[in-house]
């Protein structure tokens, strides 16, 4: 039997199973329940952090044949054939490599068919964003005047690319970053589902490192497996040897001469950092991590927070220790 990986074995299947997302669940479910489903989501957010999940699971609750305080039963025709990808009624668009009007245009044809069975036909348009401006066009069109068994699930990382048009005429829902806590709970319970043990700094090391995203935390877990035993815990030394982490105990070196004018220190350990190999964008990420964890005590850290956020979102890819 081929091996699934562990992000897809373990992607929530019903709203219950979706962490850190509770204020956009609440408010699906209660629509779902109220019977006012709209026309069309917008669901914003970084990669990893639930969009494409939670837009399987609605269609699956608005189509469902008997919905639980709007939740879907998992156990109907309807249910079971959308969680096989056997289903008519849920239609997956890569919008990165079918970006074309043309590819909006047969959407427009299709969607005035009803569905063969079942309430709904659910369209999820991932990576929303990419679509060619006629594309967009295009689908205005639709979006305006849409058919009242079709529900449009548009799925973006980069909202700001999306035309005001198309904007005021969806939902948008706002995906949050996962916490780290909730991230190191959910990657301790599912290792310890698979079998194998880790340690609590271990888990929480990958979870920082995933920067908010389930997907990329629960897909260096599954690499990350492989060195632990039923006798050897999945350490924070692994992790951070693995993942290319500098040491912490250097960067936190590195943040008690913030701000001072010990210039030499801090030059030295830039230079032991260099030495050993470390990657400035992944130093600018740990260092980010720890400076905000120590924020609450040292307030004169919001300076250095705010020029670390600035690089994380801009980084110079010729950027140097």
């Amino acid at each position: 039997m081929s091996y699934t990986a562990l992000y897809r074995k373990f992607r929530p299947t019903e709203f219950e199973d979706v962490k850190g997302q509770d204020h956009i669940v609440t408010t699906l479910k209660h629509q779902i329940a109220a019977d006012r489903i709209g026309h069309a989501y917008l669901f914003c957010g970084t990669r990893g952090t639930g969009k494409t999940t939670v837009a399987k699971i609605f269609a699956k609750a608005v189509n469902c044949e008997h919905p639980v305080e709007g939740s879907p039963c998992g156990e109907c025709r309807m249910c079971r054939a959308i969680a096989s990808g056997a289903s008519m009624n849920v239609i997956e668009i890569d919008a990165a490599s079918n970006n074309g009007v043309d590819n909006i245009r047969e959407i427009r044809e299709e969607v005035a068919y009803s569905p063969a069975e079942g309430k709904y036909k659910v369209y999820i348009i991932d990576e929303v964003h990419m679509l060619s401006k006629s594309a967009f066009n295009a689908l205005l069109k639709t979006l305006e005047e849409p058919p009242e068994h079709v529900v449009f699930i548009l799925a973006t990382t980069d909202a700001d690319k999306l035309p005001a048009t198309i904007l005021s005429r969806v939902q948008q829902f706002f995906f949050r970053p996962i916490p780290t806590e909730i991230m190191t709970r959910q990657l301790m319970n599912i290792a310890k589902k698979e079998g194998f043990a880790i340690e609590e700094d271990a888990g929480k090391l990958i979870a920082e490192r995933s920067r908010g995203g389930f997907r990329d935390g629960i897909s260096t877990l599954d690499q990350l497996s492989i060195l632990a035993t039923s006798d050897q815990p999945l350490t924070a030394n692994m992790v951070t040897e693995y993942l290319g982490l500098s040491d912490a105990t250097m960067l936190g070196n590195l943040l008690d001469s913030y701000p001072s004018d010990d210039n030499e220190k801090v030059l030295n350990i830039f230079q032991e950092l260099e030495n050993s190999g470390a990657n400035s964008v992944i130093v600018s990420h740990q260092l980010l991590s720890i400076a905000r964890n120590r924020l609450r005590k040292n307030p004169n850290l919001i300076g250095l927070v705010q020029q670390l956020i600035e690089v994380d979102r801009h980084p110079h890819p010729d950027l140097k220790l």
